[in-house]
């Protein structure tokens, strides 16, 4: 990573609207049409992107590696939902996030996001061959 020093404190942002297949009805882990959860995540890891991606270095990217998220309260369709991200501490590779999901002022989602920073082609090579040696042959 480039100038780590001014990585703590830098902010990313990212917006959605909520469609019917974006609902926990639609994806069959509920019966409300509120948003899902997942797509919670899906929103502040954008956010967290957004945050550091001018200090990845080329071939550089992250991965999650935790979320603690609190479902403060819930969104339905048409909703326009935005997150932050702030990272708040980098520890060896290891990316910290503070993370806030709002529908205008009412605030839905508070989470912390660990992420790990890796060397893209390294780690999917490692990925690849850790799949293939778990593969068990055909009798």
């Amino acid at each position: 990573m480039e100038r780590e020093n001014e990585l703590v404190g830098a902010v990313g942002f990212s917006v959605m609207t909520i469609r019917p297949g974006d609902t926990t009805l639609a994806i069959g882990i509920g019966d409300l049409p509120i948003v899902a959860t997942s797509y919670f995540v899906n929103l502040i890891e954008s956010a967290a992107l957004t945050a550091i991606s001018e200090f990845l270095e080329a071939g550089e990217t992250t991965r999650l590696l935790r979320v603690e998220l609190d479902a403060i309260d819930a969104v339905g369709i048409g909703a326009e939902i935005r997150a932050t991200a702030k990272c708040s501490a980098l520890n060896g590779r290891e990316l910290t996030f503070e993370c806030d999901i709002y529908e205008g002022e009412r605030h839905i989602v508070h989470a912390i996001m660990k992420r790990a920073a890796v060397e893209r082609v390294s780690f999917l090579a490692r990925t690849a061959a850790q799949s293939f040696s778990s593969l068990k042959p055909l009798n």
